[in-house]
């Protein structure tokens, strides 16, 4: 026994389109990590999918718990602000780390060079630790 056969209709239909809502935002993004030829467009679609498809799986986990037991269940809304601080901040350190990586080797074809904001210089710098000479 799970219980779904105790949920009334109209909470059915909102955990129903929750759920399939959000996985299909997961699905989306995990298809732009497949799809997508570079690491700088792959980054995208985890990082901006993943907090809103995520949350739609959190609130049809909430109003499901919410109605199944009778009484309010927010444990999903920690969970909700854990996501929403993190996910955002570990997507910039990738994609920092990416390019650092890049700039570090030289890569003119990696994509950190996009948009003229980092500029790789043609001679290395004197004095500046693991550079070849």
């Amino acid at each position: 026994m799970s219980g779904l056969e105790y949920l009334p209709g109209w909470a059915t239909v909102p955990v129903a389109v929750l759920l399939v809502l959000g996985a299909s935002i997961v699905l989306i993004g995990a298809l732009g990590l497949l799809r997508l030829p570079t690491f700088y467009q792959r980054i995208h679609g985890p990082a901006i999918t993943i907090t809103l498809g995520a949350g739609c799986l959190l609130l049809a986990s909430m109003l499901y718990f919410t109605v199944a037991k009778s009484r309010l269940v927010i444990h999903e809304i920690i969970i909700a602000v854990f996501l929403l601080m993190t996910a955002p901040v570990v997507s910039m350190m990738i994609m920092r780390a990416a390019v650092y990586r890049d700039l570090r080797a030289r890569r003119h074809d990696a994509g950190a060079t996009e948009g003229d904001v980092y500029v790789i210089p043609d001679e290395p710098d004197e004095g500046v630790p693991g550079q070849k000479d």
